[in-house]
């Protein structure tokens, strides 16, 4: 068997507590100085560290009280599991620390989930309790009569709804009332955290299963890369707005941010207009991106480099980020910032991956374009071919991972359970990946065969996004039908013109793009599947383009035109 490890000092061995001790009450974790943790984008509202953590304890006590004495009786041991449907908000983080501290799990839910796709999540996730944000309400019932969820055990995050029990007033009642509070609830290392969807490698959406004791490895990676690549000796002010219903968002905003001082400023979601304001008026040091919002913001009309003076370090998550991207962003901001990207998924409860850093290892591996990094501390990586065997360096194959970080599994479905998470710890991602002689990985992307040649989309996509006319703001390429062998897949544009291009017409531009594509592109990666202008490129809430359902469409539109002439 042929693996290659990480190049960080191992992580420690570590104690089989709650995580809630892990990050609050262990030797070392509290700050010297209390600091502002969290701020409300919007209302300006601070909540200083302290008085997050006293929160979070009086949140545990209404939980877990009786219904009787005003609580909501929640018990972990009578197989509650809790679900979440919210946007960012600053009790989103108090309600999951509150669940974590009487080891309850719970499931979290898209805030843009249809009547439908809640349904499923409620359903998969076998969900007995609610919380949900006001605007959220309507959907969240029409879901859970589908279930047969009580609507008495559906409770209210953030504002209020009349006659439902809240949680923010459960939370004063407690202290007002000066009820005993709980003691954190014991938790193992396998003990379940909580339910996050994801795809998996095929398929619907499946719960994956997050233990404490995944939580409590991620930490400790993250902690780990400190000891060799630290953190300045500041209280950095980082802006969040991607969705802490997703694994990237929960862990920069609701966990990492403990670790070391960090203020957190949390806007309910993406609206690059609010963003830009809140970056200038808060003085926003960290920006978490994907790949997306990167691209809007170097398309935005608004935009200027002062507005992004304060900014120092970018990371990008959720899905690859084109170097070219990369690249126009650096120039956007006209000043040097720290760039971070890696590779991750839910069922790896984060991420695997860092690009690493200058000073990092004193240069020993220095970051590459293209690359998604190294291995994190305490993982081993496997490249596996076709065939079981394992690829030497610099070939590529499936991407295989082994760490403490791999999570337990997904939720009351065995056989997706055992087709992704095999034997001796291993992960099988379904990623193809090539590791050259320093331990670099390198992601292919969705790559076609041509001819017999590799054709990246997003080669093609940076190709018709840099039209010197700006005639697009958002591209997505992928292979359709139509190469010289039944399952050769040629590639196919569906682009969102700008107003520039609409201006234009379509037709003309859908001409410019195609003849601008073959004056800058070989001829094996010419759009010989067609360009087509569509309103949107459709997404996941995370940013990862959904190629896939363009695929799937133009290939039904086609069979018809072909069922239609027969």
């Amino acid at each position: 068997m042929v693996f290659f490890k990480s190049d960080f000092p191992e992580v420690p061995p570590l104690p089989d507590i709650n995580v809630h001790d892990f990050m609050f009450t262990l030797p070392g974790r509290t700050p010297e100085k209390d600091y502002v943790l969290h701020v409300d984008g919007i209302s300006g509202k601070k909540v200083f560290r302290s008085e997050f953590l006293e929160r979070v304890r009086d949140g545990a006590t209404a939980l877990s009280a009786p219904e009787s004495s005003g609580g909501f009786g929640i018990n972990a041991p009578d197989g509650e599991i809790v679900g979440i449907l919210s946007h960012n908000a600053l009790d989103y983080v108090t309600l999951v620390h509150s669940l974590l501290y009487i080891a309850t799990p719970f499931a979290l839910l898209s805030a843009h989930s249809t009547a439908f796709e809640l349904t499923h999540g409620l359903r998969t996730a076998d969900v007995t309790r609610l919380f949900v944000q006001p605007r959220l309400l309507q959907t969240a019932l029409q879901a859970a009569k589908e279930v047969g969820l009580p609507e008495d055990r559906i409770y209210i995050l953030g504002g209020s709804s009349s006659g439902r029990k809240n949680f923010s007033e459960a939370i004063g009642d407690v202290s007002a009332r000066r009820i005993p509070r709980t003691p954190v609830r014991p938790a193992k290392r396998d003990t379940l955290a909580y339910l996050v969807f994801s795809s998996g490698t095929t398929g619907l959406p499946k719960a994956v299963m997050i233990s404490h004791g995944n939580i409590n490895f991620t930490l400790a990676q993250t902690a780990t890369v400190a000891t060799v690549d630290p953190r300045p000796e500041t209280t950095p002010v980082a802006l969040a707005f991607l969705p802490m219903y997703h694994t990237y968002g929960l862990h920069m905003f609701c966990f990492r941010g403990f670790l070391a001082p960090l203020t957190t400023v949390i806007v309910p979601k993406w609206d690059i207009d609010l963003i830009l304001k809140v970056i200038r008026e808060y003085r926003i040091n960290i920006l978490y991106l994907i790949p997306s919002a990167v691209h809007q913001l170097v398309q935005n009309k608004n935009l200027r480099q002062e507005i992004f003076s304060s900014v120092t370090t970018i990371v990008s998550g959720a899905a690859h980020l084109p170097p070219e991207l990369v690249d126009k962003f650096r120039h956007t901001l006209g000043q040097p910032v720290e760039y971070s990207e890696g590779f991750g998924m839910s069922e790896l409860t984060i991420s695997a991956t860092r690009v690493p850093t200058v000073s990092l290892f004193d240069g020993r591996i220095p970051h590459v374009p293209g690359s998604v990094g190294i291995l994190l501390p305490g993982m081993e990586g496997r490249i596996v071919r076709d065939d079981g065997s394992d690829a030497p360096v610099g070939e590529s194959g499936e991407l295989w991972l082994r760490g403490g970080n791999v999570t337990l599994g997904y939720w009351k479905n065995e056989a997706a359970t055992r087709a992704t998470f095999v034997e001796d710890g291993w992960l099988k991602t379904g990623d193809h990946f090539r590791v050259d002689e320093l331990g670099r990985l390198f992601a292919l992307q969705d790559t076609l065969k041509v001819s017999g040649a590799q054709v990246s989309p997003t080669e093609i996509e940076s190709v018709l996004t840099a039209h010197p006319h700006k005639l697009v703001v958002d591209a997505c390429v992928g292979g359709v039908s139509g190469g010289r062998t039944a399952d050769e897949r040629v590639p196919r544009a569906w682009v969102v013109l700008s107003d520039e291009g609409r201006k234009r017409g379509t037709a003309q531009v859908l001409q410019e793009l195609e003849a601008w594509a073959r004056k800058n592109l070989s001829s094996y990666k010419w759009l010989r599947g067609g360009i087509e202008a569509i309103h949107e490129i459709p997404k996941s809430p995370t940013g990862k383009v959904l190629r896939r359902k363009l695929q799937d469409q133009y290939e039904e539109q086609r069979l018809k035109s072909i069922t239609a002439r027969l």
